[in-house]
């Protein structure tokens, strides 16, 4: 027979699941249709469930929307960094192909994102997410420091750099932006890798 918080910890975990199938099945509707074409009873089809069941997660369709789109825009920050360069010469491949890769995976979603976010109803949701996503760049830019060999205080702002580039050819499908970033993220990379080196051959002189 199973115990008490065995059955609890399992019914919150499907519970869990359930919600975060429901929010990126709703997340996917509004960025195919928009916040305003869509209601509940077209949500709740696409989920192929009722209005009343999607009502068991959220309070009410801002809620669903505020929490659908954190939680979307955050696997699609883990989707971002799971093609993170892996060695310090795996960068250029990073930097080249990342902006390309995620307009035409995500385009959609970050300009939903952006439509959220923007909005007054939204606003503060938006502050808080974004506070969000500094800390968890920070803490990405911590874990490829030692890949990669350039220190977090250097990555996070190089991050950041490539990110803001990358969404806005998602948002726009701007090139010109997007190499005058790409180039300007580059050469400061160049350059801290060439004093790098030089640093090391004066310790290191033959």
């Amino acid at each position: 027979m199973e115990r008490g918080d065995d059955v609890r910890v399992r019914n919150e975990e499907e519970f869990r699941r359930k919600k975060n199938e429901l929010m990126e099945k709703c997340y996917e509707c509004y960025a195919e249709y928009g916040l305003g074409d869509i209601g509940i009873k077209g949500l709740a089809e696409a989920c192929g469930c009722t209005s009343a069941n999607l009502y068991t997660y959220f309070t009410d369709l801002d809620d669903l929307i505020v929490q659908s789109t954190a939680y979307c825009m955050s696997k699609v920050e883990d989707d971002f960094m799971a093609r993170a360069p892996t060695n310090v010469e795996d960068i250029w491949r990073f930097i080249d192909e990342i902006p390309y890769w995620t307009a035409k995976t995500h385009g959609k979603k970050y300009r939903l994102m952006y439509q959220v976010y923007t909005h007054p109803k939204y606003f503060s949701h938006g502050k808080d997410f974004f506070e969000g996503v500094n800390r968890r760049y920070s803490e990405y830019a911590a874990e490829l420091e030692s890949k990669i060999g350039i220190p977090k205080d250097i990555i996070t702002p190089l991050i950041f750099i490539l990110i803001r580039a990358s969404v806005h050819y998602a948002l726009f499908e701007d090139d010109f932006y997007l190499q005058a970033q790409l180039s300007v993220l580059k050469k400061g990379i160049a350059l801290y890798l060439s004093q790098k080196d030089r640093l090391l051959k004066e310790e290191n002189p033959l």
